[in-house]
């Protein structure tokens, strides 16, 4: 594997924004966790012993993009005016979309990932247990698939 040590430019800065304009923005993120059979159908049941999973995880996610700067070094703070968190039953796995809108200098991309990737995270932790084999170990979890699905500047998605 190749490493990183032939880089000595050590410094890391904010990128200056101060001179952009406030525009609309807006980012859509999404990413799926697979889980066992069983527990997929907890999920759908609202039977997991650690309460409601998706309620749950929308509620992580909405903190997790209202944190973002204070989790990523280098991203500004933002004025979010919008988040939405949806989950969708893909039958194997279960998909977390979130949705961020700002009216600002930047965009919104890492909050849109960051809120789905904590999501998924939370999800995980609320069905750990069900997950786990006799040997403690995850043999079917898997988070994947976390992307930008879409970002816009200037309008809102959807409308053209």
């Amino acid at each position: 594997m190749r490493e990183f040590s032939h880089i000595e430019d050590d410094r890391a800065r904010m990128v200056d924004i101060s001179g952009k304009g406030e525009v609309y923005r807006e980012a859509v993120a999404s990413g799926r966790i697979v889980l066992r059979e069983e527990t997929l159908r907890a999920i759908r049941e609202g039977t997991v012993v650690k309460g409601n999973v998706l309620a749950t995880a929308r509620v992580a996610a909405t903190l997790a993009v209202k944190g973002t700067p204070a989790l990523i070094p280098m991203c500004h703070p933002i004025p979010v005016s919008s988040i939405e968190v949806d989950f969708h039953d893909r039958g194997d796995s279960i998909e977390a979309c979130v949705r961020v809108r700002s009216l600002g200098r930047t965009g919104v991309e890492m909050e849109a990932l960051t809120g789905v990737s904590v999501a998924l995270l939370t999800i995980w932790d609320m069905v750990k247990s069900a997950e786990k084999d006799s040997r403690g170990q995850y043999p079917v979890t898997c988070i994947t698939g976390i992307r930008v699905l879409e970002k816009r500047k200037g309008e809102p998605i959807g409308e053209e």
